[in-house]
């Protein structure tokens, strides 16, 4: 099974992954996260982020970032110089439940899933709005009381 760590600003890391165990409490020890505090040194970082890694228990890693080219991508970045790790910048929770639910097909195969489960995540979504809803038209004496 492909081991999942998150880093990311803090508290975003420790958020997406008890989001994660909301869903899937069976997954805690395959999903990790690194909170990247404001006074923490890209070295600590790194050395937090190799502890997990090492944590997962497994060859296989997907790393997950917030933003590209911050502190948590660019330490992701850094362990993400095996054959066995992928780094995918831009975690949201579409991108981590799919991830989870996908952790037993290849490396690749998971990256191109939490891609789509991240961008297929984010969608404009109508009012709902009274105003904007089609169906039965009032006269514009009438007006709705509520109780």
């Amino acid at each position: 099974m492909i081991g999942l760590l998150i880093i990311a600003h803090a508290p975003l890391a420790s958020a997406l992954r008890e989001c994660a165990l909301h869903v899937f409490p069976d997954c805690a020890s395959g999903v990790l996260a690194v909170d990247v505090l404001p006074h923490d040194t890209p070295e600590t970082t790194l050395a937090d982020a190799r502890r997990a890694m090492a944590q997962l228990g497994t060859d296989e890693v997907l790393l997950l970032s917030d933003v590209f080219g911050a502190t948590p991508c660019n330490v992701a970045q850094q362990l993400n110089d095996r054959a066995q790790t992928r780094l995918v910048a831009g975690a949201n929770l579409p991108m981590l439940l799919r991830s989870v639910c996908y952790r037993h097909e290849s490396l690749d195969q998971l990256v191109t899933r939490a891609h789509a489960g991240g961008t297929q995540g984010v969608m404009t979504v109508g009012s709902t709005a009274p105003q904007n809803q089609t169906g039965k038209r009032h006269a514009p004496s009438h007006h709705d009381h509520q109780q």
